[in-house]
C-alpha cells in the first residue's frame, strides 16, 4: 500500500509505553510496520497501577501471553472486585464484584426480580446472587472454565493485582524478542514540520529518529501531546476535587486477599492492594482539605506490614487532554489523561485506547475524519469512567467531615444526575453498546449507598411470588454449592502460579 505507515515510535517506557508495544508487535504481525521504543534511563516510571479490571484478560489473550508465566513474573494476584468500606456510612462496607449479579427472569433483569422479591419481604441481599461476590467473601478462587457448565460458572469474572515495575521489564523483554527496537535515550527536542505534525526527535545522545507515527508515554508532562502540540488539558477538578495522592509499598503480613479494599477517609480514600509478595497503598485525597502531613499520618497508620519503601507524594490534575489523538501523535496512560484509581480504570483506558487506535489504524494520509472518530469514542470511554467515579461521591451519605459535606452538594454532570434520578423511579438503567461499566457495576454501587428506588417494574406483579421466591433460593443455593467447591485464593496461587 502506497501509502502505509513504516514505523511507530514509542516514547516513553514503563506500563503504557510497553503495554503499546507489546499490542502493537502482536496487531500489525506482518505488516513490515518498524517499532521503536524510546526508554530513558534517567527517568522513574510512576507504577502506581497496580489494580486492574477485567479487560487485562483481553490484553493478555489478545498479546499471545502465557497467563501462568505472566501472574508468576509480575508477583500478582486474582481480583474479583472492590470491597468499599466506610463509604456510604463509617462502619458500613459494601462489594463491587465483578461479572453478573443473579440471571435475568423471563427477560426482565434481575434486579427487577431482586427488588419485587425484596417488596414481598425477602431479606437476600442482592449481592447474595453474585457469584464473584461470594467467592471474594470466602476467599475462594478458580479460573472461570472455557466451557461453563453452569450459569454460576459463567456468572463471574476476575482481573488482577499486579507489580507495574514488573509488568514493564516483563513485556519489554517479550518485545524486544518479537523485534521490538528499544533505544535508550532521552528525547532533547520534538521537531515540528509546517504542519504542526512531528517530523523527528533529537535524542541526547546525539542520535535522531524519524517516524511516520508517534506515541506519547512520557507521563503526566505530555513531552509530545503537550509541550510540543499544546492540544490542551480539559480540567475535571470541579467534579473530582482529589489531587494528590501518597503511596508506600509494605511486607505482607497475611495471604492475599482475591479483592482491592477501598476505604473512605477524611479527605479522600486509601486503597490496599494485595500482591503475592507485598501490598500497594496509597490514600487519593483533595490538598484544600488535608496537607501532605496528615495524610502520610492517615495512610501510615493504616497499613499493615514493614515499609518496604519510602513514602512519596504524586500531584495530579484530573482530566484528560482535549485530543487524545492530534495529527501523528496519540497520547497513552498519564499522557492522555488521569482518572482516579478508585475503580482501577488506568490501565483498562491505556488497553482501551490502543484497541481504538488499531481500529482507527491511519496511513500516512492521516484522515482528519478518522481521527475525529477516534477521539469521539474515546472521549465518551473517559467521560463514563468520569460519571462512574463521581457516582461514588455524590450518592455518599457521609457529613462527618469538609470535605464529605463538599460531596453532599458537589456538582454533578448531567449525564450523571439523569441517571441517578430514572433509576430512582424504577430501578432502570439504559446501558448503552460499548460502556464499560454495565448496569450491575452501577447497582452494585448504588445499593451500596442505599440509594433504592421508589418502584420496581410493574409487570414483575404478574410473576407468582412464591414461584420466584424459589427460583431465587435455588440461585443462591447454587452460588454457595459453586464456590464451597473452589480452593481458597492463596491455595489456587502456590498451586498453579506462584511468583518466582
Amino acid at each position: 500500500m502506497q501509502n502505509a505507515l513504516t514505523s511507530i515510535c514509542v516514547v516513553g517506557g514503563g506500563t503504557a509505553g510497553w503495554m503499546a508495544a507489546t499490542l502493537l508487535s502482536s496487531a500489525l504481525r506482518g505488516s513490515g510496520i518498524q517499532i521503536s521504543v524510546v526508554e530513558s534511563p534517567d527517568i522513574a516510571t510512576i507504577g502506581v497501577g497496580e489494580s486492574t479490571v477485567p479487560s487485562i484478560m483481553d490484553f493478555i489473550q489478545a498479546c499471545q501471553i502465557n497467563l501462568k508465566e505472566f501472574i508468576q513474573a509480575t508477583s500478582a494476584s486474582f481480583k474479583l472486585g472492590i470491597r468499599f468500606d466506610d463509604w456510604s456510612l463509617p462502619g458500613e462496607q459494601f462489594f463491587h464484584p465483578f461479572g453478573r449479579v443473579g440471571k435475568d427472569i423471563n427477560g426482565f433483569d434481575f434486579y427487577q426480580a431482586w427488588l419485587k422479591s425484596v417488596a414481598d419481604g425477602s431479606d437476600a441481599r442482592w449481592l447474595d446472587y453474585s457469584p464473584g461476590a461470594i467467592m471474594a467473601e470466602q476467599q475462594r478462587f478458580m479460573l472461570r472454565p472455557l466451557q461453563p457448565q453452569n450459569w454460576v460458572q459463567a456468572g463471574y469474572a476476575h482481573a488482577l493485582h499486579l507489580d507495574a515495575a514488573l509488568v514493564a521489564s516483563f513485556l519489554r523483554e517479550l518485545c524486544l524478542q518479537r523485534g521490538v527496537n528499544r533505544i535508550e535515550a532521552t528525547v532533547n527536542q520534538v521537531v515540528l514540520d509546517h504542519r504542526s505534525f512531528i517530523q523527528g526527535l533529537a535524542l541526547d545522545n546525539g542520535g535522531e529518529i524519524h517516524s511516520d507515527f508517534y506515541i506519547d508515554c512520557t507521563g503526566f508532562k505530555g513531552l509530545l501531546i503537550e509541550q510540543s502540540l499544546q492540544t490542551g488539558y480539559l480540567d475535571w477538578s470541579d467534579y473530582l476535587p482529589c489531587n494528590r495522592a501518597v503511596t508506600v509499598q509494605t511486607k505482607n503480613v497475611a495471604p492475599p486477599v482475591p479483592y482491592t479494599v477501598a476505604t473512605a477517609r477524611e479527605a479522600g480514600w486509601t486503597w490496599s492492594i494485595p500482591l503475592q509478595h507485598r501490598s500497594g497503598n496509597g490514600y487519593v485525597f483533595a490538598s484544600r482539605f488535608c496537607s501532605d502531613d496528615k495524610a502520610m499520618d492517615t495512610l501510615l497508620s493504616s497499613v499493615q506490614g514493614r515499609l518496604l519503601n519510602e513514602p512519596r507524594v504524586i500531584p495530579f490534575v484530573t482530566g484528560k487532554r482535549k485530543k487524545i489523538w492530534h495529527n501523528n501523535c496519540l497520547a497513552l496512560g498519564l499522557a492522555g489523561g488521569f482518572l482516579e484509581p478508585l475503580e482501577s480504570t488506568a490501565i483498562h483506558l491505556v488497553y482501551k485506547t490502543l484497541v481504538h487506535f488499531i481500529k482507527h489504524f491511519p496511513d500516512r494520509d492521516f484522515d482528519g475524519d478518522n481521527e475525529r472518530s477516534f477521539n469521539q469514542k474515546i472521549d465518551q470511554d473517559y467521560e463514563e469512567i468520569r460519571d462512574f467515579i463521581i457516582l461514588h461521591y455524590c450518592t455518599s451519605g457521609r457529613k462527618d467531615s469538609e470535605f464529605w459535606r463538599w460531596c453532599q452538594n458537589m456538582p454533578v454532570p448531567d449525564s450523571v444526575r439523569e441517571k441517578i434520578r430514572v433509576f430512582k423511579k424504577r430501578g432502570q438503567l439504559e446501558h448503552t453498546p460499548g460502556q464499560f461499566f454495565t448496569s450491575d457495576s452501577w447497582y452494585a454501587i448504588l445499593e451500596g449507598m442505599k440509594q433504592r428506588p421508589h418502584k420496581y417494574h410493574p409487570l414483575l406483579d404478574a410473576f407468582n411470588s412464591d414461584a420466584l421466591t424459589r427460583t431465587l433460593n435455588e440461585n443462591r443455593q447454587q452460588i454457595r454449592h459453586e464456590v464451597q467447591n473452589m480452593p481458597s485464593h492463596h491455595d489456587y496461587l502456590q498451586a498453579h502460579c506462584p511468583a518466582l
